[in-house]
């Protein structure tokens, strides 16, 4: 008969921290890149020129939020994938993956191509399956699912600020030019 080695909580905690080392920076340079493949905020003359509602936060708000927002992503996933053993474990990852894609599709939509109703659709696609990762994340850590709440949250926040900007600028894909299409001419 074989004896099973039990863990020290120290090696837990070490075996976690290898874990959330690897996932935080990768959640959150995905999210960078993603926010890099167009301009986004005042730097995106789209966006400069759209009528925005009244409650939209400062340009600098939205990379401080979306960077807290990635890292409680990266160690919430970091905290699912240390919990081996868990019966769902392989689909709380699939969905992490299936929602972070669909996450990194909203800025290019957005601000690239000015899709503003598909960008909502988008946050709808982002919010539902959150909520479901958050459920599958629950079944398997607490601590897991309680670090997504705050996304939930934000999301639920910028599907309004998206909902009212399609509001407020009927067309708005062709209300003003992308910054990509801008033209500099040097006399």
């Amino acid at each position: 008969m074989a004896l099973r080695e039990v863990a020290s909580k120290q090696q837990l905690q070490w075996a976690f921290l290898r874990w959330a080392v690897v996932t935080v920076p990768f959640v959150v340079l995905c999210g960078f890149t993603a926010a890099r493949l167009a301009p986004s905020g005042s730097d995106n003359l789209w966006y400069a020129a759209i009528i925005k509602p009244s409650v939209t936060p400062p340009d600098w708000l939205f990379p401080v939020a979306w960077t807290l927002i990635y890292i409680l992503l990266g160690l919430s996933l970091a905290v699912i994938l240390h919990a081996r053993g868990s019966r769902f474990r392989g689909a709380a990852i699939a969905l992490f993956l299936v929602q972070l894609a669909v996450n990194l599709t909203w800025s290019p939509v957005f601000f690239g191509m000015h899709q503003v109703s598909w960008a909502l659709g988008i946050v709808a696609a982002m919010f539902v399956l959150t909520l479901a990762m958050t459920f599958l994340f629950a079944r398997i850590r607490q601590g897991a699912a309680l670090m997504l709440v705050p996304y939930l949250a934000w999301l639920l926040f910028a599907g309004y600020l998206n909902y009212q900007i399609m509001v407020l600028n009927p067309g708005a894909e062709t209300l003003a030019p992308s910054s990509a299409n801008a033209q500099i001419i040097k006399l």
